[in-house]
């Protein structure tokens, strides 16, 4: 059953309500907690940074390293024109479209080369001005399928590194009461930035190298972001030069529920009620992410190395209806609202 649709008077209300209760802040703790210690964080929803959390393995993750590992295994990258895959971008005809990148097979060598460095071009072909970064979200270490069907599970493209990322947090399976959904590895540069969005898990975000700044809003404040559907477009490659183009996808693909604004760590883009709050997080260091708050991600200018564990939210008690019910139903159709706020 769909929720009802909720008046903005009253979503300003609640959100006005969480604030005071809740303030801007978010915790840091100086060493990992304990299963009890996160099952209460998890009980209060709230952002915690979380320093002393070590993985050794990954201390000798140099490109070299990770090259010689991964040898000749293909890796699915997502390409995009300007750093932002899944996001709302103009089209050649002018409408806004929500476009998904190109996904091109690449090794991890190459993939290293073209990060943290100027677009060029290698002499052999035309200069490369695209943004490239490996995202693809689907358990690409360890999906679901390694805890439930181990002999099964064997389509994740980065196994080869499984000896040294551990397949979930000990404190954090415990206090959840189950194994993560996906365990993923990031990787890319300065030039790639995540729209703003939410997920509905619990996310625990450890940087390996570089830093990652998230600038983050709670639930209670998704209205702030303008929400539209928009058509589904995705990047594709010319067929005569390594430029990028978008391709609106067939009448009758369903449109993208996303938010209208890029940017929100611009001063101005978001409305006056929003109070967002920004966390970096540097290499080392471990963010607890919960489920349904809104994020928008930048990264430090050269090589940025993360991984994250995902925890399917729990479908009982109050969380998931709760998370429905702060998302307006009516949400109107991007060409009829006639603008798009921020770009």
């Amino acid at each position: 059953m769909e929720p009802p649709n909720i008046g903005r008077n009253i979503l300003q209300w609640i959100s006005s309500e969480y604030h005071e209760l809740n303030g801007g802040h978010h915790d840091i703790l100086e060493s990992p907690p304990s299963p009890v210690e996160f099952a209460r964080i998890c009980h209060i929803s709230r952002p915690v940074l979380i320093k002393g959390y070590a993985i050794p393995s990954t201390r000798r993750w140099s490109n070299r390293y990770l090259i010689d590992t991964m040898g000749d295994s293909l890796l699915s990258v997502a390409v995009t024109p300007d750093g932002y895959a899944d996001a709302v971008t103009r089209g050649a005809d002018g409408k806004w479209y929500f476009a998904e990148p190109c996904s091109q097979k690449m090794t991890m060598g190459a993939l290293l080369s073209k990060l943290g460095q100027p677009s060029k071009t290698n002499g052999e072909g035309p200069r490369d001005n695209n943004v490239y970064y490996l995202q693809s979200q689907n358990g690409n270490i360890f999906s679901s399928g390694y805890f439930t069907s181990p002999a099964l599970e064997n389509d994740c493209e980065l196994t080869k590194l499984r000896n040294d990322v551990p397949s979930e947090i000990p404190w954090c399976s415990e206090a959840l009461g189950r194994c993560p959904d996906a365990v993923n590895l990031w990787i890319g540069d300065g030039n790639s930035v995540t729209s703003i969005h939410s997920d509905p898990y619990e996310n625990i975000y450890h940087v390996v190298r570089g830093s990652k700044t998230f600038l983050l809003l709670p639930p209670t404040e998704g209205w702030c972001l303008q929400e539209r559907l928009y058509p589904h477009a995705t990047y594709q490659h010319s067929s005569t030069d390594a430029s990028l183009t978008q391709t609106p996808s067939p009448s009758g693909t369903p449109p993208v529920r996303w938010s209208s604004i890029s940017h929100p760590e611009r001063e101005g883009s978001l409305p006056d009620a929003a109070h967002p709050i920004v966390i970096n997080v540097r290499a080392g260091e471990t963010l607890y992410l919960p489920a349904g708050w809104w994020h928008h991600v930048r990264q430090s200018k050269d090589t940025t190395i993360a991984l994250n564990w995902w925890y399917d939210i729990e479908a009982q008690g109050s969380a998931w209806v709760w998370l429905r019910f702060l998302r307006p139903v009516d949400v109107p159709v991007a060409e009829e609202v006639g603008e798009k706020s921020d770009v």
